[in-house]
């Protein structure tokens, strides 16, 4: 028997928090924990230490838990900051470990390999929670609290940094139980702000509900409020499946299109639901919402920080939800008669002109609604079919289900799709990606080829960042940096040892997508869309650009 160390530590705390998962990159600063990570749960050998990061923020979204990732020092931590920023962005619970040098060396700038100026305050900048281990006998209570911090509501990453010679000190058996600190309980509204809350919404006409992220845990509680207020739901991007895609009363991801705003001029009352309302859903913040607001959130900075509220309610979602609903039920909702109809007639509206707008892809999202189980994961890169159609049409019926960079950047959908798909060998993963968010990691392939996770890899290729081409073609009278040499990627899965499929027509998509998706193993799937031919209306990004019409 050998003594416990540091990795002996990591490994009971993990277990306590249910991960049986952990993706990193080895490294003589975070070797003992890789070593009894290996050889007590499974490690997951990335390329490269950002996709370590959106794997174990992906496993944790799929599974609606915590996700951890191992990193080294220096230049290995700075590597995962890019997608710690991504993981803040969204909240998501991820443990993000971090070698150190020797903590006889820490602060004396000496150059030390792999040493950085000031760590902790890089990690800090881009954490909910980050701390340094300086004594062994502290190293259990800073995991805990990393963990409950990451955990919390609204959560987010939290980092710990760990000096090499602090990991291989012996730690006490006893305390290697893995005991987490109690979740903070969330204030709660007064039952008068309650009160007010629900007059407001029971006496509307026509109400609407829009549910974010922050509702994603809080199905139960948003199902029962549009039943007692016969309201219609507007969701972000964040926020899809809180409430099943094929329930008649979600219009959906559509708040900022056309059929969106003239849903929400007719409305008279709007309840939000844990949504920051960002500026891509909210046209830069133009977007009119009714005067009437009814906001629920656990952050009190989100109350009121982009559109006024008529009610603040800081509190859990799910909680102030049932609450809200149980008074309206009481109360008796004021809802018109032909709102309902008026609703499904605008989530009809928004979907079949989307869908038209498309062209040849609607065969491809055909494909892809026909082929997957009702829970499959989606994982979404940002490219142009992800953030036309992919955020929109392809149907999401758990929000565990629904995984994409809610902060924007590229290249992060296949690091997130292995580790989803990691959370859940049982059912099939999807990653819809383009050719150049692709090469941004193009070393996770061999992450893919090497783990063989029940992973379908669409690549959407157009030679290039088709959505700054599109802005580009639209708006200015040249191109500049978006067209990209693009691999052979028959050659490339050749190489890598992964099937290769290729969709160069709609009649392609159905058996190849159906193929792909039923195999056991990954399976990279190319979409030629030189071949498949143009959308009817090419998708820009929702962005404003400063002297230009829009």
């Amino acid at each position: 028997m050998t003594t416990p160390n540091g990795g002996d530590l990591l490994v009971a705390t993990l277990r306590a928090l249910g991960v049986d998962t952990v993706f990193g990159v080895v490294s003589v600063h975070n070797l003992p924990l890789v070593e009894a990570v290996d050889r007590d749960l499974r490690f997951v050998p990335v390329r490269h230490e950002a996709s370590a990061v959106n794997a174990a923020d992906a496993y944790g979204r799929a599974r609606g838990t915590l996700g951890c990732a191992l990193t080294s020092t220096g230049t290995g931590a700075g590597n995962a900051a890019g997608s710690l920023i991504e993981a803040l962005s969204a909240g998501t619970s991820v443990l993000h470990v971090t070698g150190q040098i020797d903590s006889a060396y820490l602060g004396l700038g000496r150059g030390f390999i792999h040493e950085t100026k000031d760590q902790l305050g890089m990690l800090t900048a881009v954490s909910a929670y980050a701390a340094t281990v300086t004594d062994p006998a502290e190293a259990g209570r800073i995991l805990r609290e990393a963990a409950a911090a990451a955990l919390a509501v609204p959560g987010g990453p939290a980092s710990v940094e760990w000096p090499i010679d602090l990991q291989y000190a012996p730690q006490d058996p006893a305390a290697l139980d893995g005991t987490l600190p109690e979740a903070p309980v969330l204030p709660e509204p007064s039952a008068a702000e309650l009160d007010a809350a629900a007059a407001l919404l029971a006496g509307a006409r026509r109400p609407l509900v829009w549910a974010g992220g922050g509702a994603a845990r809080a199905g139960a509680g948003l199902s029962a409020l549009l039943d007692a207020l016969g309201a219609g739901l507007l969701t972000s991007n964040s926020g899809r499946g809180a409430v099943p895609e094929d329930d008649v009363r979600v219009v959906g991801n559509f708040a900022s299109g056309p059929t969106g705003r003239a849903l929400l001029a007719e409305a008279d009352a709007l309840l939000s639901v844990g949504t920051h309302f960002r500026s891509n859903e909210t046209g830069d913040y133009g977007l009119q919402l009714p005067t009437a607001h009814v906001q629920i959130d656990a952050d009190p900075a989100a109350l009121g920080r982009v559109y006024p509220a008529t009610h603040a309610l800081r509190g859990d979602a799910d909680t102030v939800l049932a609450a809200l609903a149980r008074r309206i039920a009481e109360r008796g909702a004021a809802t018109e008669e032909g709102w309902g109809e008026q609703v499904r007639g605008a989530r009809d509206s928004a979907r079949a002109a989307l869908r038209d707008g498309i062209g040849p892809q609607a065969a491809v999202l055909d494909a892809l609604t026909a082929a997957l189980p009702r829970r499959a994961v989606i994982a979404r890169d940002v490219t142009v079919p992800s953030s036309s159609w992919g955020n929109r049409l392809l149907p999401i019926h758990d929000p565990r289900d629904n995984v994409f960079p809610r902060g924007g950047g590229i290249g992060q959908g296949l690091g997130m799709g292995i580790g989803a798909a990691l959370a859940h060998p049982e059912r099939p993963t999807v990653v819809m990606a383009g050719d150049g968010g692709l090469a941004v990691h193009l070393g996770e392939l061999l992450t893919l080829a090497q783990e063989r996770p029940r992973l379908t890899l669409v690549v959407f290729n157009d030679g290039g960042y088709g959505v700054l081409r599109n802005m580009q073609d639209r708006y200015f009278d040249r191109r500049s940096g978006v067209d990209l040499f693009t691999p052979d990627f028959e050659a490339l899965a050749a190489a890598t040892g992964l099937p290769y499929r290729r969709i160069a027509s709609e009649e392609d998509a159905g058996p190849q997508i159906r193929a792909a998706v039923e195999s056991d193993g990954p399976t990279l799937v190319e979409v030629d869309l030189d071949a498949l031919g143009p959308m009817k209306n090419p998708f820009t990004p929702p962005v404003s650009v400063p002297g230009r019409t829009q």
